[in-house]
Order: structure tokens, then C-alpha cells, then sequence
């Protein structure tokens, strides 16, 4: 299905101006925060090459980095920490950083979509929809920023917590990890109420 660019000029029917897309990553990891962003694009500087943060190579997404965050009309990166994570779920705490994600955008936007298939609790109206970061351009581009703030953030904790691998598998449960966690045991980063680690505190 081709990208839609939504539009941000006011719909004299609808009232609707500016629309933001929300996305997440990070749900999967065993450590680090998860990540939040949002964006409200300019329909007048479309950005080539928007498209679902996982289906790009990395290479890709860096280089649409820099661009989403200059040509969009706001923009906004928030988390939830890991703290937050072990005392909500996973889910609760991924809710949580796309609040404050959109709660922080320089714009206040008329009408949110969100990647999945529930919203947040909030003010905004909102729809959910499933898979729309390869849908709606807003959230393909929300998903980017979300996935390159949080891979360089869980890359510059690899000095911090060296031996577990964390720049090559940013968190998730890889062999290689599980490994790690075996042999040395968790970080203050790593989620206790994620199942390989809180086996590691029985």
C-alpha cells in the first residue's frame, strides 16, 4: 500500500489542521527504556523514502533521521523508564512514553494516529491502526525517530555495561545476550519483570 502524506492544512468540514503520527520501539528488549515519538509532518516538504523503521537498513534510517526532524512542522521524542516499565507492563509504560511524546510536541494536534491497535488515554482524538507505520506517512516517521533515538541511546550504555553486547543487539534477547546475562548477571538497565531476567533474581 502507497505511503499516504496526510494533510495539515485546515479542513474547513472537519475542522482537523494538524494531524500527528505516534509510534514506539523498543517493547521487545530485555533492557533500556522504551521509546516514544511523535511527528506532525509538512504536507508542502514531503520526505522520500518514509516507511515502516524495521523493514529500512540502518543505514536508511539514519539518513531519514536528520530530515524528519528538519522538515517537519514538530516533532517529539519521548520514553518511559525502566522503573516505569517493571511497575506498569510493558504495555501500560508503552502507552506512557506516547503521551508524553505528544504532550510535548511544540503543536497541538487536532487528530492523533497511532501504530497498533490501542490508543492511549488522553485528551486528543486518536484512532489506532494496525501496522500503520507502513501506512501513514506520520507514523513511518515517528517509528524512525523512535527506533534511532533509542539504538544510540542503548549503544552509548555499552561502555557502561560492558560484556553484554548491547551495541550489536540494542537490548533484545539474542543469544548472545542471554549469554551475557547468565555469566554476569543483570544490570540496573534490565528489565526484572521481563521472564529471562526475573529468573536470574529466584
Amino acid at each position: 500500500m502507497p505511503k499516504i502524506v496526510l494533510p495539515n492544512c485546515l479542513d474547513q468540514h472537519t475542522g482537523i489542521r494538524f494531524i500527528a503520527g505516534v509510534d514506539e520501539a523498543g517493547r521487545g528488549p530485555l533492557a533500556g527504556e522504551v521509546v516514544a515519538a511523535a511527528v506532525i509532518l509538512d504536507s508542502a516538504q514531503p520526505i522520500e523514502g518514509l516507511g515502516d523503521s524495521k523493514k529500512l537498513s540502518e543505514k536508511q534510517r539514519e539518513k531519514l533521521f536528520p530530515v524528519i526532524k528538519q522538515q517537519a512542522l514538530a516533532f517529539s521524542i519521548a520514553s518511559a523508564s525502566v522503573e516505569e516499565i517493571d511497575r506498569l507492563n510493558i504495555l501500560q509504560a508503552s502507552l506512557l512514553a506516547m503521551k508524553r511524546a505528544v504532550d510535548s510536541l511544540s503543536i497541538c494536534p487536532d487528530l492523533v494516529y497511532v501504530d497498533g491497535n490501542r490508543c492511549p488515554e488522553w485528551r486528543y482524538g486518536s484512532e489506532a491502526i494496525v501496522k500503520g507505520d507502513g501506512r501513514i506517512a506520520a507514523i513511518a516517521a515517528a517509528s524512525i525517530l523512535a527506533k534511532v533515538f533509542r539504538d544510540n541511546a542503548i549503544q552509548a550504555l555499552d561502555s557502561i555495561y560492558p560484556g553484554y553486547g548491547l551495541a550489536q543487539h540494542k537490548g533484545y534477547p539474542t543469544k548472545a545476550h542471554m549469554d551475557a546475562l547468565e555469566r554476569l548477571g543483570p544490570t540496573p538497565i534490565h528489565r526484572k519483570s521481563f521472564g529471562p531476567v526475573a529468573k536470574l533474581f529466584i
